[in-house]
C-alpha cells in the first residue's frame, strides 16, 4: 500500500483540545444566551437540493457553493450558510410551525472560496433567526442579543454597525440607478472595506454606470440619514438597554448577499484587523422564493472560527485550560486494579471529572508524569497502607503536597466550592 501524507485539505482544519476548549465554551455562552431571549434550537441536513440554494446568494456567491451529483444523479450542494435552510425549513413546515418562531442554529457550513487570515472553506456559525415578524422590535431585538454575546464573552471593544437596504436602494433610485442594477452595485460597495474605493469604482463602470452617477453614488452615500423604520429600530435599542456606545448608523454598511431587504448589521472588533465576526440582516422575502408563504425574517449570524481567532490572539481567557480532568486514579500494582477502579467509580459518581490510569503494569512514577504533564491537577494513589487504613492518599502535582485521607474527605477537597 502507497504511504500518504497525512494532511488536512487547504482551508479545512483539525481542532486539538486546546482549540476546542475554547470553542466548546463560545458555543455555551451563545446558546444559553439566546435561550434567555427565547430562541429555540433547529438543525438542517448539510446537503440541500442545488436548486434551493442557488440563485439566493447573488452569482459571486453562488459560485462558491460546493455543489456535485450524488450517487442517485441529483443535484446537491453543501450548506452555503443558515439562512437558507431555515427558510427552506418555513415553507416545508409552514402548517407546523407556529408563528413566529424564534430558532437558533449552531452548524458547519461551506464555501469554495479562496482561504485567508479569518476565511475558511469550512467553518462553522452560530444563527439566530425571528421569523414572522415584520416590525423593526425583531430587528432590534436581534441587535440587543448581538450586544449581549459578546459582552458575555468577553469582547470590551467592538462596535455593530447598522444601516438598511432600503435606504440604499432610495439613495440609488434618487441617483438613476435602475432597480435591475442595484443589486449588483451593493454587491461592490460591500467591498469597500476589503479593497479600496478606486476598484470599486471600477467594478461599478462595468456595470455601465455613467462617472456622473458613480460619483453623485459616492458624494452622497456618507450624507444619507436613517429612514423612519431605522429611526425606530434606534428607539427600540434604547429601550432593550443596548448603549450607543457599541452600535452606529453606517450607510457604507451594504452586505454582499442577494436576499436582504431591510435593516442589516455587523459587527466588527478593533483588534486583530480581521473582519465582521458578526452579520445579518432583514430578508422578508426569502421563504416566498423558495416556495412557502410570505413570511417576514430577520437573524444574523455569529462567526464562530473568527470569534475564537480573536479570543486567541487577545488572550481573553488565559486562564482557561484545555484540561477537565480533575483527578487521575493511579494503579499502585496489578493486584489494587480493582481497588483503583472502585475508588474512580465512587468520584465520578461524585461528580468529579476523573481518569482512571489504563495500564496496570505502569510503575507509580510513569503515572505521576503522565498526570504532571496532561496538567491534572491532583493524582489519588490506593496501596496496601491505604488500603488497612481505609483511605486514599491525594497528591496536588503543583505543590507536591500529599495528604491519606478518607475517601469523602477527598470527594469533599474536591468537589468546587458554590
Amino acid at each position: 500500500m502507497k504511504k500518504i501524507k497525512p494532511q488536512t485539505l487547504k482551508g479545512f482544519r483539525d481542532f486539538l483540545p486546546e482549540e476546542m476548549v475554547i470553542r466548546q465554551k463560545v458555543i455555551r455562552t451563545l446558546s444559553e444566551v439566546f435561550e434567555t431571549y427565547g430562541f429555540q434550537p433547529l438543525e438542517t441536513p448539510a446537503l440541500e437540493y442545488a436548486e434551493t440554494l442557488l440563485g439566493k446568494y447573488g452569482e459571486e456567491a453562488d459560485r462558491l457553493v460546493y455543489t456535485f451529483k450524488d450517487k442517485g444523479s441529483r443535484e446537491v450542494g453543501l450548506r452555503y450558510d443558515l439562512t437558507v435552510p431555515v427558510s427552506r425549513v418555513l415553507a416545508q413546515y409552514q402548517n407546523q410551525i407556529p408563528l413566529p418562531f424564534k430558532r437558533y442554529q449552531i452548524q458547519t457550513t461551506w464555501r469554495a472560496e479562496k482561504p485567508q487570515k479569518g476565511r475558511y472553506r469550512e467553518f462553522t456559525q452560530c444563527d439566530i433567526d425571528s421569523l414572522g415578524s415584520p416590525s423593526p422590535l425583531a430587528d432590534a431585538e436581534i441587535i440587543a442579543v448581538i450586544d449581549d454575546c459578546l459582552k458575555k464573552l468577553g469582547f470590551e471593544k467592538f462596535v455593530i454597525k447598522i444601516n438598511s437596504r432600503q435606504v440604499l436602494f432610495e439613495l440609488m433610485k434618487g441617483i438613476g440607478i435602475t432597480e435591475d442594477k442595484q443589486l449588483a452595485v451593493i454587491r461592490s460597495l460591500d467591498k469597500l472595506e476589503k479593497t479600496n474605493p478606486a476598484e470599486v469604482k471600477n467594478e461599478l463602470k462595468k456595470l455601465e454606470l455613467t462617472e456622473e452617477k458613480i460619483k453623485k453614488l459616492f458624494s452622497l452615500i456618507n450624507k444619507v440619514q436613517p429612514d423612519e423604520n431605522l429611526k425606530q429600530l434606534f428607539n427600540y435599542l434604547e429601550w432593550l438597554g443596548v448603549s450607543k456606545d457599541f452600535y452606529q448608523f453606517d450607510p457604507t454598511l451594504a452586505r454582499g448577499l442577494d436576499y436582504y431587504t431591510g435593516p442589516i448589521f455587523e459587527a466588527i472588533v478593533e483588534k486583530p484587523k480581521i473582519g465582521s465576526i458578526v452579520g445579518g440582516g432583514r430578508y422578508d422575502n426569502l421563504i416566498a422564493d423558495l416556495g412557502g408563504p410570505d413570511i417576514p425574517a430577520t437573524g444574523v449570524s455569529f462567526g464562530l472560527d473568527r470569534i475564537c481567532d480573536v479570543i486567541r490572539e487577545e488572550n481573553l481567557w488565559p486562564e482557561l485550560s484545555p484540561i477537565s480532568t480533575q483527578v487521575l486514579v493511579t494503579i499502585f500494582s496489578p493486584e489494587y486494579l480493582e481497588n483503583s477502579i472502585a475508588i474512580a467509580n465512587q468520584l465520578r459518581t461524585a461528580c468529579l471529572s476523573t481518569e482512571l490510569y489504563l495500564d496496570p503494569e505502569t510503575k507509580i512514577d510513569k503515572q505521576l508524569k503522565y498526570a504532571d504533564k496532561k496538567g491534572i491537577p491532583y493524582v489519588v494513589i490506593i496501596g496496601p497502607e491505604e488500603i488497612k487504613k481505609e483511605a486514599v492518599t491525594i497528591k496536588e502535582l503543583k505543590t507536591g503536597k500529599q495528604k491519606t485521607l478518607s475517601l469523602d474527605q477527598v470527594i469533599k477537597k474536591l468537589t468546587p466550592k458554590e
